[in-house]
């Protein structure tokens, strides 16, 4: 579903991500992972667009961008935003409502559900900013629920909440995978990666090592992605693309 050639994105001329070659099955449940600053949400901005590559590029195959489901971190969100869970929820609509069309009472079932299906029964009329941060990630997860996308971009969904709501939250991603959707998700947890994630991708702005997870997690992948790390130097112009 997806190819990156030669990837390379940053921010004011700094590459955050370095000459990145990998490609990404359909239906893949891949986790992203590496140290803090290792270029692991830069990488989904890249993939969603939203960051234009210093070089390189990402081709998808078979699923326009608009069609794409992207959950950002939860610090990246403004929840003092005067705005009710439903409301909230009913943006995965947006890709078949449209921005100006009302909600037809088969859109507000569709919420319902969706709300049900992350277990926030009743919640659909409180203001965003009343929930607890488990509560806030539950209705971020019904909206993409109701996005019905083929691919799944999601950014440490499952920081900073409860045990209950992340065994939950998991349980959905599973669900998403035994529908063949492809889901990409940048976590810390390595346990979690172990358990629940049969492949994984390890960054520390360049590609240390991609496959099977417990390939992937071995102790010298990641002891090298640590002092690819450390060596890092923020600074550093755009380099040139290694000869092979």
């Amino acid at each position: 579903m997806i190819e990156l050639d030669n990837l390379t994105l940053g921010y004011d001329r700094h590459p955050a991500v370095h000459h990145l070659d990998a490609t990404i099955a359909r239906g893949s449940l891949l986790a992203v992972v590496g140290p803090n600053g290792a270029g692991k949400s830069t990488l989904l901005k890249g993939i969603l667009g939203l960051l234009r590559p210093l070089q390189g590029e990402v081709r998808l195959h078979g699923v326009v961008r608009h069609r794409v489901a992207y959950l950002p971190q939860q610090i990246d969100l403004d929840r003092t935003f005067p705005l009710r869970v439903d409301e909230l929820v009913s943006f995965g609509l947006w890709h078949r409502v449209g921005a100006l069309r009302s909600l037809t009472r088969h859109d507000r079932t569709a919420i319902a559900e969706a709300l049900a299906a992350v277990g926030l029964n009743g919640f659909a009329g409180r203001p965003i900013g009343a929930l607890s941060g488990g509560q806030f990630q539950r209705a971020l997860f019904a909206r993409v629920l109701l996005q019905d996308a083929p691919l799944i971009l999601l950014d440490e969904p499952f920081t900073a909440i409860d045990t209950r709501t992340a065994e939950d939250l998991l349980a959905l991603v599973r669900r998403w995978h035994g529908e063949a959707r492809t889901v990409i998700a940048v976590l810390h947890d390595l346990d979690q990666v172990r358990s629940h994630f049969p492949t994984a991708m390890l960054l520390a702005r360049e590609l240390v090592a991609a496959g099977p997870t417990a390939e992937v997690l071995r102790g010298e992948h990641l002891f090298r992605a640590r002092q690819m790390a450390e060596a890092h130097d923020e600074r550093a112009p755009v380099c040139r693309r290694r000869a092979a």
